[in-house]
């Protein structure tokens, strides 16, 4: 294992350690997605800063809030790595409140605040979040059953794309039905396909080689799952690597991993996911994402940290359904049309949100 490589695994411990320390009995998936995103910064977590920026969140929302909800920990480590806690709270609220006028008011839209940019021109946001709401209208329209709030964060992120709404939508459907002729969950295909959808390249390109990346995880001994922890691997896939080194470096991670004490317990499906991530966060560091394939992915992307962002979204996003669990249109219908509140997708309130 390359050495830089092998202090990422014992980096990507120590930070899970530390923020399962400072965050006790939380969701088990909060942990690694937390260590995630310290690695691909190249940052350690520290315990201290961690509550510091907890206290931050507490302090600027109120009781009922949903930044204090069961992603409050990853939020924490999200303004734990920004140089400006205070002020980055303060936009993520301001962001939030945009985002209930077009969304439902769900955790998932406290996580969007966090993961949108840093903008000058708020009118500019507010014509990316009307343009997010028209898309999440659309992927619903086309997938009625597994449109779920969750969506509606790459819904947002679609929104940021060069491409035209017509070409997003053609684009993402033509890899959901490639994608559905080989993976059975339709989820996770159809995240998968939302995640292709914002890069260049034909559906065709894009879903072989997400296909092929499976295929020789699979041939290498490598027990990778094939729902959830597809969208992982289908971010890195869209790096200009080689498939058999991406291949190696998931084997070699994997097989550290397993090694350690800690993962004992720990299914092998999701242990090669977590490999996958550090694997992602080599490359996050060093921005090695392929220009051509990203070429009209999203500007919300800084352009000299491409990769880390992108893999870090697509991580964080996945956790975050897992964490909140993603609920089928026909369920939160039902369940909304009892309470009273308003329909999926459209704009929702709570007086003590912030």
């Amino acid at each position: 294992m390359k050495q830089e490589l092998e202090k990422l695994c014992t980096e990507f411990i120590a930070n899970r350690d530390t923020v399962k320390d400072t965050f006790r009995w939380e969701n088990a998936a909060v942990y690694p997605i937390c260590a995630n995103l310290f690695c691909a910064s190249g940052r350690l977590a520290e315990k201290d800063r961690l509550i510091q920026c907890r206290k931050v969140i507490s302090e600027q929302t109120g009781l009922f809030s949903k930044f204090k909800g069961k992603l409050g920990p990853i939020l924490s480590c999200l303004l734990a790595l920004d140089d400006h806690p205070q002020e980055r709270m303060a936009l993520a609220i301001d962001y939030n409140h945009l985002l209930k006028q077009a969304f439902k008011d769900t955790e998932y839209l406290a996580l969007i605040a966090f993961l949108l940019p840093r903008t000058g021109e708020r009118s500019l946001m507010e014509e990316r979040i009307a343009r997010g709401k028209q898309l999440f209208r659309r992927m619903d329209k086309e997938h009625p059953v597994l449109t779920n709030q969750s969506d509606s964060v790459f819904a947002m992120t679609l929104a940021f794309s060069e491409k035209t709404d017509d070409a997003l939508i053609e684009d993402l459907e033509a890899c959901y039905q490639a994608l559905k002729k080989y993976f059975s969950s339709s989820d996770a295909v159809q995240t998968v396909a939302q995640i292709l959808a914002m890069a260049a390249g034909t559906p065709e390109e894009k879903t072989q080689r997400v296909i092929d990346l499976y295929d020789a995880l699979q041939e290498a001994g490598v027990e990778y799952g094939r729902s959830s922890e597809l969208a992982p691997l289908a971010a890195l896939s869209l790096t200009d690597l080689p498939l058999q080194t991406l291949v190696d470096e998931i084997k070699e991670v994997d097989a550290f991993l397993k090694d350690q004490k800690s993962y004992g317990s720990v299914e092998k499906n999701q242990r090669a996911l977590h490999a996958a991530m550090i694997v992602s966060d080599q490359y996050a560091v060093t921005g090695r994402v392929n220009s051509t394939v990203m070429a009209n992915t999203l500007d919300i992307l800084i352009s000299k940290q491409r990769s880390l962002y992108f893999s870090l979204l697509v991580n964080t996003i996945q956790v975050a359904a897992e964490i909140l669990g993603s609920t089928s249109k026909k369920e939160t219908d039902n369940t909304e049309n009892r309470s009273g509140e308003a329909p999926k997708g459209e704009p929702g309130s709570d007086e003590n949100a912030d």
